[in-house]
């Protein structure tokens, strides 16, 4: 993730870089996995919050949405405070308001304290992740250095999600959910103490004003979109029910307005100019599909694991690993192609393999085995998955001048964060509906067996499943409609996309 780094002096001159550079460099690299695990991290401990806390189905998905929400939603804004006020600030704070989000959430009493907390976590990392990313680039500034600690950054950031799904299963097993939370209070604090004196401050200069009212009706549209799923998910209120409608109108009407104005102001939170390109534009919608099925996809399977099968959260969270795995080693593998192929060719053939694995997961059952259904599944879908993150990662970049790269990586960042909570919303709502609808269909005079509750958990699932695959299908007619970048036009440096 990152901002707009433009116009900035970089805090050592070439010829005497800072010698505690290496160090700073662990700094920013511990903040940034705290960041990047904190969502992965939260859902194995879902199970256990929503037992705790009596969490609906239809809302349990707003422990995931007001996290990526609110930093998907601020990420822009985000990314401007910290050019304007001070990086290094900017970094520091976003730090201890984190930890401040975390120990709320960690005591959280009730469902509706746990979503606040979610919440302003994510708005904190909006502010946290750019600095981060920003600190980064003028920390560094020699090219072969800074190439290096970019292939840290990327490192951490890939593999921070395997990381998180490990050490929630240990925390949520041997201590509590909440130390899922919890944990983040005495790190980031200690992260925080250590950059007073490592990290150098930096900020842009010239024109400095925020586009607050951008922020605001950008936010509020998606916030209404996601509670407009949400109060769909309801039994006693659906899709045509008065306040699902008047939810969903409200979206529409601030979304649209919220383009509206970013087309007629000086200095827009997103320039429509950013979108309008059909490569970036494309880019930006695959990304947009792709973290609305994959978000989703960790969710159900989350409860899968621990509801049907009974897992653990630390083997739910083993069962995971393949899928980070095939991630990591199968990028590696899509850099060196790239260069050769192209764009086009890998996203076709690797959003093919993430609908294939997603349907794959329609054949899981109350007793198939772990090793000939799930894990399949997992491992043709990170490594299509992977094929798609790295291509459109710098096909986002096509045709981007300097002024306007940060904000473009920015941007693909955030369509992911918002795709993540649009998808989950939906697909929750959906996967609510299905349950709702089999049991009614199959209860008996004396009421519902527990045979049918479980068989009406794995419908939920593969109506899930099914139309997280059909959101990888839009992200698959995306990328062959809009995306044509040959493989001479693609950046030598991608978008950092996380």
């Amino acid at each position: 993730m990152t901002s707009n780094t433009t116009s900035v002096a970089p805090a050592q001159t070439a010829d005497a870089p800072d010698p505690r550079r290496w160090i700073a460099l662990g700094v920013i690299a511990v903040a940034q996995l705290m960041v990047v695990l904190d969502a992965s991290i939260v859902n194995i401990a879902l199970p256990s919050a929503q037992k705790d806390l009596g969490i609906t189905d239809a809302n349990r998905q707003w422990v995931i949405t007001a996290y990526t929400l609110a930093f998907g939603g601020l990420l822009l804004l985000g990314g401007r405070i910290a050019d304007y006020a001070g990086r290094k600030r900017a970094f520091i704070v976003g730090l201890l308001g984190f930890a401040g989000a975390s120990a709320i959430g960690g005591v959280a009493a009730n469902q509706g304290m746990l979503f606040a907390a979610r919440g302003l976590q994510g708005a904190f990392a909006a502010v946290l992740a750019p600095a981060a990313l920003s600190l980064l680039t003028v920390t560094f500034t020699e090219p072969k250095e800074r190439a290096k600690a970019f292939g840290v950054f990327g490192a951490i950031s890939g593999g921070g999600a395997a990381i998180g799904l490990i050490v929630g299963g240990v925390l949520t097993e041997y201590a509590s959910w909440r130390w899922c939370l919890g944990v983040n209070v005495p790190i980031a604090i200690a992260t925080a103490l250590a950059a007073v004196p490592l990290v150098h401050e930096s900020k842009a200069h010239g024109d400095t004003r925020y586009d607050i009212p951008g922020a605001i009706l950008a936010t509020a549209g998606l916030v209404s979109l996601v509670y407009g799923f949400t109060e769909a998910a309801k039994p006693d209120t659906g899709w045509s029910g008065g306040t699902t409608l008047a939810f969903l109108g409200a979206a529409v009407v601030l979304l649209a307005a919220f383009v509206i104005y970013e087309s007629r102001i000086q200095n827009p939170l997103l320039p429509m100019r950013i979108l309008l390109d059909r490569n970036r534009g494309g880019s930006y919608l695959v990304f947009l599909l792709v973290g609305a099925g994959l978000f989703a996809m960790f969710l159900f399977l989350t409860y899968y694991f621990q509801a049907t099968l009974g897992y653990t959260p630390l083997k739910s969270g083993v069962a995971f690993l393949p899928f980070s795995a095939g991630i990591i080693v199968t990028a590696g593998i899509a850099a060196q192609l790239l260069p050769r192929v192209g764009p086009r060719p890998l996203l076709i053939v690797g959003l093919v393999m993430a609908i294939a694995g997603m349907f794959w997961l329609l054949t899981i059952d109350a007793d198939t085995a772990y090793w000939a259904h799930v894990l399949p599944s997992e491992v043709v879908m990170s490594a299509g998955l992977a094929l798609v993150f790295i291509p459109a990662s710098s096909t986002a970049l096509v045709g981007v001048g300097g002024h306007d790269a940060g904000i473009a990586s920015a941007v693909l960042n955030t369509s992911q964060q918002i795709g993540g909570s649009l998808g989950t919303a939906l697909l929750n709502t959906l996967y609510a509906s299905a349950v709702t609808a089999y049991i009614t269909d199959h209860a008996t005079k004396s009421g519902v067996t527990d045979a049918v509750k479980g068989a009406s958990l794995i419908h939920g699932y593969h109506v899930a499943f099914f139309w997280g695959g059909i959101l990888l299908l839009g992200g698959l007619v995306s990328a062959v409609l809009f995306i044509n970048a040959k493989r001479e036009d693609v950046p030598t440096e991608g978008a950092m996309a996380v």
